[in-house]
């Protein structure tokens, strides 16, 4: 159903920002979330953009896995430009700096 589905991130957290209340959470990476899609939590539905090297403010991407967190209510997707690939470990890697805080699992689309 989400399998490479194409979506549109607004960036509220770009990548060299510190998120706004936990002033030592450093984003490594684009962080956002898709406008108008009400997540498990009654918010936007947030997303990790990777693959983008630079602070943006949109990003129009393919998403190419899920964050499943066991302890908290909201997922989190994984927006990657076309014919852009990560692994698990590499997506792990990649949002390690805010993940690391709940038990998680990754579901990668193939």
């Amino acid at each position: 159903m989400f399998n490479h589905k194409k979506v549109t991130v607004k960036i509220d957290r770009p990548l060299g920002t510190f998120h706004p209340e936990h002033k030592d959470l450093y984003y490594p990476i684009n962080y956002g979330y898709i406008e108008g899609l009400i997540a498990e939590d009654g918010e936007e539905q947030d997303a990790y953009v990777l693959g983008v090297n630079k602070p943006v403010e949109t990003f129009s991407g393919v998403l190419i896995a899920i964050i499943h967190r066991i302890d908290d209510v909201e997922d989190k997707w994984v927006v990657v430009p076309d014919n852009m690939h990560f692994s698990i470990s590499e997506i792990e890697e990649k949002v390690n700096f805010q993940e690391k805080y709940f038990q998680h699992t990754i579901d990668i689309f193939d």
